[in-house]
């Protein structure tokens, strides 16, 4: 990578880096202090400006980079992620959007323990949210090391590190400086960026195939070395069963996954009502869908332009194709116009991963502070401010997100927030649909409905390739592959609904009815809502 590369577009991320932070410095100064006004940012946004929000919050490294090397290298296998983190957003859109927002006020937790004992379903409720938002920061890690790698030449390991510590840092500072009003002005620029670095690579892409689809599908197909199979389904899930299973289970996490992510429930309570709520993910799915209709032609265009063996040869698991593109696309290595157009596409994935991290940190000190905080201080104890609690918590989770990040460096960022789908779908989206619509649920119910999702979903993962037991694991020198899928969303999110039920069941709690009824008022009409 020439000077140049390096020198723009370090240049283009530490302006975006200086906006965001002059963002947080100057709400910083307005805040009020409150819990409303750092969970929630007064609930003073548009429909509009927290759809952009939302969109920004979802269009992560995952998809800007993993999910196009996937289509880079898998070719219609790699579609899956795409429908799947695009249908999932209908779930969200008829199911928990509006109910959520009337139900809570920061948190999961909220919706659930609205009509429950609150300690032990917070603490659940808690724990999971936490679990699933550092398996989402890992992702987001390693999409900022495999950058940095691309721009320092690929060699240097110790800048991979020290840039995933880097952006653990200021996540840290944006966080607890600006709260959540900070974060969405952050993630709305980022997302207007995003989407016009994208649609700039895209019309590029159709420019040099002069407007030809077929033609560019075509071309993928040659230049993949698997000719028609390419644009076929079963390149990447279809050689065995266990394939083919995998395939579901990554299917199921995708689409149910989306409604139980901390950080996009979080979004919900940024708004004044729950028709404001409704309406923003309404801009949302606009556009989200417009930006990975983009990331089909991003990725084809990468098999066709680049090969999928230039692909790999820059990163084993595809993660940098989008930047290699736009290099190709600009006039090549060593032209001005590649270089321009790399930097900007590097410092916008850069933007990306920042803001993204922001949010997802933003959710999780929430959950420890209002959630796990509040349940478990001692009686009588000095009780700190729950802001100040949250912005310790995000210290502590920006340090475990970094340490494993650094771990699953080599691993693709698609893949890896495919499993933090399948722990959202297994643990939260079961505790929270019960919750809303089935009047018998009980305390034990969502306490085991919480930790029968959770568990079998991250002990799986422990037991699964992933961890161990082939070349590409985080630890190939260890044997403790015992489950033969990579996701386990087919089997951990039936166990979540099952362990709910049986929980219900058997529990000698009789429920609320009169709590239930205030509570399907509430979820249905507004009243009452924060």
């Amino acid at each position: 990578m020439t000077q140049e590369h390096q020198t723009l577009a370090l240049l283009l991320f530490s302006a975006f880096v200086a906006v965001t932070l002059g963002i947080t410095t100057w709400v910083s100064r307005n805040r009020r202090g409150s819990a409303e006004e750092f969970y929630a940012g007064g609930r003073l946004f548009s429909p509009m400006e927290n759809g952009f929000a939302i969109a920004g919050d979802y269009m992560s490294a995952a998809s800007f980079l993993g999910v196009t090397g996937l289509i880079a290298l898998f070719g219609y296998d790699g579609l899956l992620y795409v429908v799947g983190f695009l249908v999932a957003w209908l779930v969200v859109l008829f199911l928990v959007a509006e109910l959520v927002r009337n139900c809570g006020r920061f948190t999961l937790a909220d919706v659930v323990a609205s009509r429950m004992r609150e300690r032990p379903v917070r603490i659940a409720a808690g724990t999971s949210s936490v679990t699933v938002s550092v398996l989402y920061l890992v992702a987001q890690m390693v999409g900022a090391g495999s950058l940095v790698a691309l721009l320092l030449g690929g060699t240097s390991d110790a800048a991979r590190s020290w840039t995933v510590i880097g952006v653990g840092a200021l996540m840290v500072v944006y966080v607890s400086l600006g709260g959540m009003r900070a974060t969405t002005w952050i993630q709305i620029v980022k997302a207007v960026l995003l989407l016009g670095g994208t649609v700039v690579l895209t019309v590029l892409v159709l420019v040099r195939f002069h407007g030809d689809v077929d033609r560019l599908l075509i071309t993928a197909a040659e230049r993949s070395g698997h000719g028609a199979a390419f644009l076929a389904p079963g390149l990447k899930y279809g050689g065995d069963w266990t394939a083919r299973f995998d395939f579901i289970s990554l299917g199921l996490a995708l689409v149910l996954g989306t409604a139980g992510l901390p950080h996009i429930l979080s979004r919900f309570y940024t708004v004044p009502t729950a028709r404001a709520a409704r309406r923003s993910v309404v801009w949302a799915v606009g556009l989200i869908g417009g930006f990975y209709l983009m990331t089909i032609v991003l990725g084809f265009g990468a098999a066709a332009i680049l090969g999928p063996e230039a692909v790999r040869g820059s990163n084993a698991a595809g993660n940098t194709a989008v930047p290699l593109l736009a290099l190709d696309l600009g006039g090549g290595a060593g032209s001005t116009g590649g270089t321009v157009l790399f930097a900007i596409v590097a410092a916008v994935a850069f933007a990306t991963i920042l803001a993204v991290v922001a949010g997802i940190t933003l959710a999780s000190s929430a959950a420890v502070a209002h959630d796990l905080y509040a349940s478990l201080r001692r009686r009588g104890g000095r009780p700190r401010s729950e802001v100040a609690v949250a912005r310790i918590a995000a210290v502590g989770v920006g340090a475990v997100a970094i340490g494993l990040g650094l771990l699953a460096r080599d691993l693709n960022v698609a893949f890896l927030v495919g499993l933090a789908f399948a722990v959202a779908a297994s643990a939260n989206l079961p505790v929270l649909l019960y919750s809303l619509f089935w009047p018998g649920f009980t305390t034990r119910g969502a306490v085991w409905a919480v930790y029968g999702g959770l568990i079998p979903a991250v002990v799986l993962v422990v037991l699964s390739p992933v961890v161990s037991g082939s070349p590409d694991s985080l630890f190939p020198g260890i044997d403790l592959q015992y489950f033969p899928l990579q996701n386990p969303g087919v089997v951990s999110i039936p166990l979540g609904f099952l362990a709910g039920w049986l929980g219900t069941v058997t529990s000698a709690e009789v429920p609320d009815e009169a709590k239930h009824a205030e509570t399907e008022v509430r979820s249905l009409t507004g009243a009452g809502a924060a």
